[in-house]
């Protein structure tokens, strides 16, 4: 399905990005891991003999740099994930000005420089890339203030540039999960209470696993799926638009 094509994963050492990384590979796929810490990023490349780049994707310059180089080395670029985020539970009035600063940064500034980048590294020959938005984008969800406007940002750039890019062969689309159970998450589920709590905001009756949010990234990275553009695929357990009957 995926020989003889390269994608770029952009935060590839987090739960989804690596769990993407994995299903390309045994596609057959090339990747080029993105991420900031080089020693898990040189384990994960390891495990999948695959290229790595470190960088830090909050910075547009760094971006840049890591997708031209993987596309020169390869020869081409054929999709782009960006699995960068973070998650920030605090009501505004108790959010610093830098941890919203770092909030957008990590989040929007990311996802709009994977675009900038990718758009332009696949101008030629079309492409796909991924981004990831929230939930909590969609629906008001108490003390997301900061993600929920990061996220609803990468809703808004995710349309507007597959609009822009679309005429090129380039398709934008972004994935919005619920609560998924991975390493930047485990705060919130790794206490019986608080993981009971979050399971029942989830109609479907249990959290997301990395494999879940993945297997659709894949989908929307298939050549074979070119039809769909400018959408938000929820993948939430029905968070966003079911309310399960408080008697079951």
């Amino acid at each position: 399905m995926f020989t003889e094509r390269h994608f770029l994963i952009l935060g590839a050492t987090g739960g989804i990005g690596a769990e993407v990384a994995r299903i390309l590979r045994r596609a057959g796929a090339d990747v080029t891991l993105v991420g900031r810490d080089p020693n898990r990023l040189a384990t994960l490349a390891e495990e999948l003999n695959a290229r790595q780049q470190t960088a830090d994707c909050r910075s547009i310059g760094e971006v840049d740099k890591c997708v031209g180089d993987a596309a020169d080395e390869f020869g081409r670029l054929d999709g782009v994930v960006n699995c960068v985020g973070s998650i920030l539970l605090k009501p505004a009035h108790l959010t610093t000005s830098e941890e919203w600063q770092e909030t957008l940064a990590t989040n929007l500034t990311s996802a709009f420089a994977t675009v900038r980048a990718g758009c332009r590294a696949m101008s030629k020959n079309g492409g796909s890339i991924v981004l990831i938005a929230s939930a909590a984008a969609t629906v008001g969800l108490p003390n997301h203030e900061a993600i929920a406007a990061a996220k609803a940002g990468i809703v808004g750039l995710m349309r507007s540039a597959a609009a822009s890019y679309a005429g090129r062969g380039i398709r934008v689309n972004a994935v919005a999960p619920g609560l998924v159970q991975t390493p930047l998450t485990e705060r919130i589920w790794n206490r019986p209470q608080s993981e009971q709590t979050s399971r029942s905001m989830h109609p479907i009756g249990r959290l997301g696993t990395a494999r879940d949010v993945a297997s659709l990234i894949v989908w929307l990275l298939d050549p074979e799926n070119d039809w769909a553009t400018g959408q938000v695929f929820g993948i939430d357990g029905g968070l966003s638009t079911l309310r399960r009957d408080a008697r079951d």
